[in-house]
């Protein structure tokens, strides 16, 4: 589901390049997608040249592929798992599988190089490595709750914003909403349960091979368990395929002639997710090598942590959020930051690339979905806020990290939108 229409598979028969519309209107499309990855890399260019620029440069172009690999293998977490529970299409989910594990090989090596014995009491630089107890669980769950009331992970809906998205600024608008309200509830929930909850790190107890070893058998089993639920291939649904809640966004025909060329393969046709899923591991290993881990929360917890201050909404103190890991939402003097410029460069690319694959598709939101979007958003931002980080930074790093509270978010996370989704499709609110 996504802006309040049904998802349903597309017919056996259709092509595998379903995802891609002609008109006259091409050429000034791809005009209009080249003018912005040339701004991009204009202006990750100019920061370069900038004294301390290097780390904004940096941030601001790992944000744009970042936006990129989203929108072209619609990699989205309930999306998927939407499409698992739903229609029964595990392949999306195989997709996530295969980023975590790509991830996870990525960062053990550069972990390795960093701190060679993990057995002390220190912690890597900057990982998602945060306190695992009930607050944690409650977070993941109303996490997903959001997901699935809004449609989307924030993530995804940064990158629907790219293509027009009618739903995503609302849930956008309502995630900073959520993230004034997780400032005002931090401190009960500290004082109860976060103050005393263990902080989890699996290398410290299994070493960098044990806890290599122990993920990846987590993973290759969920993998099993799903590929078990591949259909056979002539019933399968194209790979990369468009539910029909996503037809709605991009209005996208149900055939077309096979990709003819590398550019119609990149950039028109979507994506197979695990093709995703792997550049996504990739990207987040390169990332935390040379800026941070992958996160989209920060800027816009710590925009949220400025404005709540200003009207006066802000606890004179929020108890020890500042001395844990995660999407940091310290508040923000400077213009620019590494992650504001991260989630602008997100935000912009996947624009360039729905406008390069006909897939920016523009339309006036309605009651309902401005209410999801704010109703999921506040969730959204809720249980970012409180879990420290949201399906990108708590889950996916988190877990690459070797965190033991990627995983139980992850876990919450599913868990909450699944009921969600359940209750919501009985009472006929949720598609």
């Amino acid at each position: 589901m996504s802006d309040g229409v049904a998802a349903r598979p597309l017919a056996p028969s259709a092509p595998s390049n379903v995802s891609v519309r002609t008109d006259g209107g091409a050429p000034l499309r791809v005009a209009g997608a080249l003018a912005i990855a040339g701004g991009l890399a204009l202006a990750a260019h100019t920061l370069a040249g900038e004294p301390g620029g290097g780390r904004l440069a940096l941030s601001l172009t790992f944000g744009a592929l970042f936006g990129f690999v989203l929108q072209r293998s619609r990699f989205c977490f309930y999306c998927q798992w939407r499409d698992l529970l739903v229609t029964g299409d595990p392949r999306g989910m195989l997709g996530i599988l295969a980023a975590l594990a790509a991830g996870i090989a990525g960062y053990t090596v550069v972990l390795g190089a960093w701190m060679p014995d993990p057995s002390g009491a220190r912690l890597p630089p900057d990982a998602h490595i945060g306190p695992v107890g009930p607050v944690l669980v409650l977070a993941g769950a109303v996490f997903g709750a959001g997901m699935a009331i809004s449609g989307s992970c924030i993530g995804a809906h940064l990158y629907r914003l790219g293509e027009g998205s009618p739903t995503a600024p609302f849930a956008l608008l309502g995630t900073g909403l959520g993230f004034a309200l997780g400032f005002a509830t931090w401190n009960p929930l500290y004082l109860a349960s976060v103050s005393e909850a263990p902080v989890l790190w699996l290398p410290r107890h299994l070493g960098y091979a044990g806890s290599l070893v122990a993920a990846l058998a987590v993973l290759g089993a969920l993998a099993l368990l799903l590929l078990r639920r591949l259909p056979a291939p002539e019933a399968v649904a194209p790979p990369g395929h468009l539910s029909q809640s996503h037809l709605s966004q991009s209005h996208l025909p149900q055939s077309h002639p096979p990709p003819t060329s590398p550019w119609h393969a990149v950039f028109v046709v979507r994506w197979p997710v695990w093709l995703g899923g792997l550049a996504v591991g990739a990207l987040a290993t390169l990332a935390y090598l040379r800026v941070g881990p992958l996160g989209v929360t920060a800027e816009i917890g710590g925009r949220s942590r400025q404005a709540a201050g200003a009207f006066g909404l802000l606890p004179e103190r929020l108890e020890g959020l500042d001395t844990f890991r995660g999407c940091a939402t310290a508040v923000r003097d400077a213009v620019l930051t590494p992650n504001g410029l991260f989630v602008g460069g997100l935000v912009l690319a996947s624009l360039a690339a729905a406008l390069a694959a006909g897939q920016f598709r523009p339309a006036l939101p309605t009651p309902g979905q401005i209410g999801r979007g704010l109703i999921g958003g506040l969730l959204l931002g809720w249980g970012a806020m409180t879990g420290l980080g949201c399906s990108v930074g708590t889950l996916l790093s988190g877990i690459m990290a070797g965190a033991v509270s990627g995983w139980v978010f992850g876990l919450a996370l599913f868990a909450g939108a699944a009921g969600t989704l359940w209750v919501g499709r009985r009472a006929r609110l949720l598609a």
